[in-house]
């Protein structure tokens, strides 16, 4: 991976307004929204603090996929393949420069809820609060280079819409785990976003049924499985050229 490559990557989401409206600020703005409805206490608060923070990163790693889309629709991705650049450093380029985008979020999201809301943890329950659900986005910087390399870039905003509002929903991020039915808890542990919400559920709960190891195993498979899938999708279009 190339490191010029990488910042220059970096330094174009941060020139987006879009980027710091929805995958910076709105996390923020629903965290507080749903403090001021919602939480009686403390506890409550923590709780919404983890969920705003899982989707914070969970949306800024899946938009990964738009300048993709864009890029291939231009055909920047196509001259990127004439240059030195390979395609294994582009695509890492690409998922790493979302999962630095990401780490906003699960930093400020956090940092809001202690000065304004007085949310308290401890130092480990802090770090898996904020960093642990930050490394638990890596799938979805790769399901947004996934989307990124099969859509167009008229059809990769509501594709990951479309993935991404019923991954919040059904992965406990709006929806409290407990108040769901059994047969859709089932189907919701398939799914990545329970596994990044257990993360920071577990840091703020007591009483999950699941340890951090599990989190990390399936998070892990899930990350083989969609890192193979984004190469694969990647070739298929260098083959085309």
């Amino acid at each position: 991976m190339s490191p010029k490559f990488l910042l220059l990557e970096i330094r174009r989401i941060l020139r987006s307004p879009r980027f710091l409206i929805f995958t910076v600020g709105f996390p923020v703005v629903l965290f507080l929204l749903y403090v001021g409805i919602f939480a009686k206490d403390q506890d409550t608060k923590a709780v919404l603090m983890v969920s705003m923070t899982s989707f914070g990163v969970m949306a800024s790693a899946l938009f990964t996929g738009t300048r993709v889309a864009l890029e291939r629709a231009s055909g920047w991705q196509r001259q990127l393949r004439l240059t030195p650049l390979s395609g294994a450093g582009y695509l890492t380029a690409k998922a790493t420069a979302g999962m630095a985008m990401a780490l906003a979020p699960a930093l400020l999201v956090p940092l809001v809820a202690v000065v304004v809301e007085g949310v308290s943890l401890d130092g480990g329950n802090w770090l898996r609060a904020s960093l642990g659900v930050w490394l638990a986005a890596i799938p979805f910087a790769l399901i947004g280079l996934l989307i990124g390399q099969v859509g167009t870039a008229d059809s990769v905003q509501p594709i990951t819409q479309l993935v991404m509002l019923p991954m919040a929903l059904l992965g406990g991020i709006f929806i409290p785990i407990d108040t769901m039915p059994d047969w859709l808890l089932k189907f919701a542990h398939v799914l990545p976003s329970y596994w990044l919400g257990q993360v920071g559920r577990g840091a703020v709960t007591a009483d999950l049924s699941t340890g951090l190891g599990k989190d990390v195993l399936v998070l892990g498979a899930w990350t083989v499985v969609l890192g193979i899938a984004v190469v694969r999708r990647y070739r298929k279009d260098s083959a085309r050229v």
